[in-house]
């Protein structure tokens, strides 16, 4: 999943300089001198009056079609609305959603048994609104930017779908009833039913869809089956959502409305949250304040492990970096350890892999250039660039592209003036566009270098590293290495052991690490502002699913 105005300026600052910037006002007190809130006060077990929540989601959607998205803005959205066939507890693990239980009985055909449940407007939620939904997603007509997800699930007939070479009823999802469901894989995918919890197989109502088109997500038009209900909608500032009476599980929801803003610049988010028009703000909290919030806010900044890897996506089929060794020598020569130390300083941990190391399966990758000093890698990286052609009277140029973001700027300027210091003949334009725009950008391949990160839509290295697969709708690279592929597809032959497994994730790191296709930056943490009257917001889930329906408001 993708983690997340309009300028152009090419721009150098000396490394002293910008540290500087990032670490000048660490020591700042929050704008209303507040400590922790009075927290000590507040009996959580006692409900308020209002039950209503004020969250950041960090941009305005690309859209709420569930199959037309691929971001975290979105999946945070859709998460509160649809319910998929399963679900994620507070802890990140996989529970039941519409499916009561699952079976197979070798990890090829699975069979999903739904439990009674209701659209918003009182249909019933039947297998057909599965089996509808996951051949919309495959269709080439949706355009869905997460259309390989049921290919590198093994969903039989799925690629011939997505490559135009089969009709969407041959996919190998069927209802045998309304309440059974039944998926067949033409590999077993032990992990399958983990794979289940994401956004973009979750199901939408048919009738709805067909009738409105595109509009069906407009809130007059709109029909979910989860808890909470779009009512309003305002372009750049707010959606509103509120609670489903026909949710199956509407008794052990709590909060009644939700109100979710669309504010980029985390400067901005957690100002609005120390004057009290935020409850939640969103999971990037500005680096210059971190230290301050940490000390003045107490157990309000919640911080946790997040499966999420930022990186520099490099478009290997356009110059300059269509050259390997233009792509290493960016990545020998970046600095993460001054990143993470110095600019972020929150707790991230410098990324060698696209794996993050927390991942289940236990993949770890060690590249012999990880253990070398800077001296050394900067050596290896000048030489490189030199072979490549590039030299003082010709030095290197590109742009790199980022989505606005108060902290991605940083970064950016950070990267750039890492390079520029340590390779001297490098010139980086940075590129900044708002969150839709630069979505389309890089679906488009039209950028040299495009920030990125990738947040894990399940709790495996699959997750990750099917996204670099030759021809997988989320590699926007166009990488390409027939070895990768074959290591990726051995995973999941028949009697592969969860060892074996392993040791084909760490070979299909080296083989990235070979190619640099991406220049893996850190492995993100969780870091937001949550008020101390919010109640049941989860501490433990990696993958940061949190749903209103565990929350509740406590009186203060």
């Amino acid at each position: 999943m993708q983690n997340f105005s309009r300028f152009s300026t090419a721009l150098f600052v000396p490394t002293s300089l910008v540290l500087a910037m990032f670490l000048t006002a660490c020591g700042d007190k929050p704008a209303d001198g507040a400590a922790t809130g009075g927290a000590a006060n507040i009996d959580t077990s006692v409900k308020a009056d209002v039950q209503e929540l004020v969250i950041n989601n960090g941009a305005e959607p690309e859209s709420l079609d569930p199959h037309k998205v691929s971001g975290v803005p979105e999946a945070t959205l859709n998460r509160q609305m649809l319910v998929g066939l399963t679900n994620t507890d507070p802890d990140g693990k996989t529970i039941p959603g519409i499916a009561e239980s699952w079976e197979s009985p070798d990890n090829k055909v699975w069979t999903f048994k739904l439990r009674d449940a209701k659209w918003s407007n009182g249909d019933p939620v039947t297998a057909e609104d599965f089996a509808y939904s996951m051949r919309r997603l495959v269709d080439p007509n949706t355009a869905s930017p997460y259309s390989s997800y049921l290919v590198d699930a093994k969903v039989v007939g799925s690629e011939a779908i997505v490559d135009g070479k089969a009709g969407i009823d041959t996919l190998g999802v069927k209802a045998i009833d309304d309440k059974t469901l039944q998926i067949t894989l033409s590999e077993p995918v032990p992990y399958f039913p983990d794979m289940m919890i994401h956004n973009s197989v979750r199901p939408v109502h048919k009738k709805t869809v067909e009738e409105f088109g595109d509009k069906w997500t407009d809130p007059k038009n709109i029909v979910v089956n989860g808890p909470y209900k779009v009512t309003d909608w305002q372009i750049n500032d707010k959606i509103v959502m509120e609670r489903n009476p026909s949710y199956f599980d509407d008794a052990n929801t709590t909060v009644n409305k939700l109100t979710f803003l669309a504010i980029p610049s985390s400067n901005t988010d957690v100002a609005r949250y120390q004057a009290g028009e935020v409850d939640i703000t969103y999971n990037e909290i500005p680096t210059e304040q971190f230290a301050s919030l940490q000390k003045e806010r107490g157990d309000e900044l919640k911080v946790s492990p997040y499966l999420c890897t930022y990186y520099y996506e490099l478009n290997t089929v356009k110059p300059p970096f269509d050259d390997v060794r233009v792509r290493r020598a960016l990545a020998l020569a970046l600095d993460r350890d001054t990143i993470v130390d110095k600019v972020l300083a929150q707790g991230q941990t410098s990324a060698y892999q696209l794996t993050p190391t927390a991942t289940n399966g236990d993949v770890k990758n060690t590249p012999e250039w990880e253990s070398w000093d800077k001296a050394k890698r900067i050596e290896a990286a000048k030489a490189l660039l030199a072979e490549a052609g590039y030299s003082d009277s010709k030095p290197l140029k590109f742009e790199l592209l980022y989505n606005t973001n108060d902290n991605h700027k940083k970064l950016a300027v950070a990267a750039s003036s890492l390079w520029k210091e340590s390779l001297g003949a490098i010139d980086v334009e940075l590129v900044n566009k708002e969150w839709k725009t630069y979505l389309d950008t890089r679906r488009n391949g039209n950028y040299q270098m495009a920030r990125a990160g990738w947040c894990g839509d399940y709790n495996e290295p699959s997750t990750f590293l099917n996204i670099v697969k030759t021809g997988n709708s989320n590699n926007h690279g166009k990488y390409t290495n027939a070895n990768f592929d074959s290591l990726m597809s051995q995973t999941l032959k028949a009697g592969v052991t969860p060892e074996q497994r392993a040791g084909l994730y760490q070979q299909a790191e080296a083989q990235l690490d070979a190619d640099m296709p991406l220049i893996q930056v850190y492995h993100y943490i969780s870091a937001r502002l949550v008020k101390p009257y919010v109640v049941g917001f989860p501490s433990k889930d990696a993958l940061d699913n949190w749903q209103a329906k565990d929350l509740s408001v406590a009186k203060h």
